[in-house]
């Protein structure tokens, strides 16, 4: 039976790293695709590593209803795009969601049968070390997201699981544990 995997934590816990390592674990998961206002970062491609849309476009969905979530965060909008769910279940696959906390509680409301795993890190200092080591934000902007992060942080007791993003090889077995035993693919 195909399931609904939601990823989520606070910028920079590492939720990408991952999700990609998850991956290569359990190859049978599928990850969604989440459409974002912002601008493409280095290296990125639309309909890769994220459905690049205007604010105008985004909008627009928004009023169709074509997104599962979607919300604002550090001034860029995201969603999640219904069909890009759909498709995947459909064919008898389960699908990944790296999503942001407030997304991932609206997909709770809309799919509340979804398995929830809140990404943490060892400490929060560590976020802005990570944030600051990408090189990709300004300062205000690392500290808009960390201002997010204290709030997203208090919310981790809502999740069904809590993974600690210390080490990186442990956080990703745990990580495929859960969604084996979730699977009920515990033993292979």
């Amino acid at each position: 039976m195909s399931k609904v995997f939601v990823i989520t934590g606070p910028s920079g816990v590492g939720k990408g790293t991952l999700i990609r390592e998850l991956c290569k674990r359990i190859p049978d998961l599928e990850l969604s695709i989440s459409a974002t206002t912002r601008q493409p970062r280095e290296g990125e491609a639309d309909g890769v590593d994220y459905h690049f849309l205007s604010a105008g476009e985004f909008d627009r969905r928004v009023e169709e209803k074509d997104f599962l979530e979607f919300a604002t965060y550090s001034g860029n909008r995201y969603g999640t795009l219904r069909s890009e769910v759909e498709r995947r279940l459909d064919a008898g696959h389960s699908v990944l969601l790296e999503i942001e906390v407030q997304g991932a509680q609206q997909v709770r409301q809309a799919k509340p049968d979804s398995i929830q795993i809140f990404i943490a890190p060892p400490d929060p200092a560590v976020l802005r070390e990570r944030l600051a080591g990408r090189g990709t934000d300004s300062a205000e902007a690392i500290d808009r997201r960390l201002e997010t992060a204290e709030i997203e942080l208090a919310s981790q007791g809502d999740f069904d699981y809590r993974v600690v993003n210390d080490d990186l090889a442990d956080a990703v077995e745990e990580l495929a544990g859960i969604v084996r035993t979730e699977l009920g693919l515990v033993g292979d």
